[in-house]
């Protein structure tokens, strides 16, 4: 009968291939899989269906360009711009996660980031959807939205100083085109006491999340005005009973011999390359040199505004 064969090695199971152990399949199932994910990440979940429904729907909006125009949207792309963005307190609206993102140490990083500030909406996209937002640029499956920089009125830094009760002290940048140093210039600005930076509304850096990143959080303290035309807002400054003092590599005087740094004034910083413009260094009441006996024949903007800041906040104090 079968199944009672007495013949040694006889298979009494229909079962094929080896029986003892499991391959440490077992062993696997049991380890842990990690946090539960938000559920705007979890398959099925309502939330994830409508994050997936409105990152369907801003897909289809023209994507945002660099230098576009004022109060559209900056992105972020990429996984380690946006970890760094979120971690130096970029301000932003939205994170776009790709669905079925491989779930790194930085996808994990940048979604609690996004949980511990609050007020970012995670969005789940397909990857044809991201593609499409970023312009077909290497996002890696992570896009975060910043929202355009709400700028002020040159006349604002103004009133930021009579607030404050101190003469103020103002930083115009002309010509500048590097968000960096953009965001260097708003960190000093707050290193050293002053009141706010102005920036020209064409042709200039703008508050991106590079300046942001750059300002490491100085952004978030200082204004950064625009003007629609700088020669004219440094005129007004000037009917205020400011000073304008700009940084020029053939001015007439030296950074040591400027008496005027103690009250109220505006120092104007131009362009590495090109400096001043010409209209712009017409408008200014001195025209000053920072003397460098290592033989440099220039600075960058950041590097030139920080040590004419600290020499104001120097006398100041």
């Amino acid at each position: 009968m079968a199944g009672n064969s007495q013949r040694r090695n006889r298979r009494t199971s229909n079962k094929k291939g080896a029986t003892v152990g499991s391959g440490g399949k077992r062993r696997r199932s049991l380890e842990g899989k990690g946090p539960t994910p938000p559920a705007e990440m979890r398959k099925g979940h309502v939330k994830q269906r409508t994050a997936a429904a409105r990152a369907r729907t801003a897909a289809r909006r023209p994507a945002p360009r660099r230098g576009g125009p004022k109060g559209t949207n900056e992105l972020v792309v990429g996984r380690n711009p946006v970890v760094e963005a979120l971690r130096e307190g970029v301000p932003a609206n939205a994170l776009y996660v790709q669905q079925f993102i491989d779930n790194d140490e930085r996808v994990r990083e940048a979604l609690q980031l996004c949980a511990e500030r609050g007020g970012i909406n995670l969005m789940e996209a397909p990857r044809p959807e991201l593609d499409r937002m970023t312009n077909g640029l290497n996002h890696q499956g992570l896009v975060l939205q910043v929202p355009p920089y709400d700028y002020a009125h040159p006349e604002d830094l103004l009133d930021a100083a009579a607030e404050d009760g101190e003469d103020p002290l103002i930083v115009a940048l002309d010509g500048v085109t590097d968000p960096r140093n953009l965001g260097a210039v708003v960190r000093s600005v707050a290193a050293f006491g002053g009141h706010g930076v102005v920036v020209p509304e064409r042709r200039a850096a703008g508050m991106t999340a590079g300046a942001w990143k750059t300002s490491a959080g100085a952004a978030a303290r200082i204004p950064v005005a625009r003007a629609t035309n700088l020669t004219r807002a440094l005129e007004a400054y000037q009917k205020a009973g400011l000073m304008v003092v700009g940084l020029a590599a053939d001015g007439d005087t030296e950074l040591h011999e400027v008496d005027v740094l103690d009250g109220p004034v505006v120092i104007v910083v131009g362009s590495e390359g090109k400096g001043l413009s010409r209209l712009v260094g017409e408008a200014c009441d001195l025209r000053v040199r920072i003397p460098m006996p290592g033989g440099a024949e220039s600075l960058n903007a950041g590097v030139a505004a920080g040590v004419v800041l600290y020499e104001a906040s120097r006398r100041r104090a």
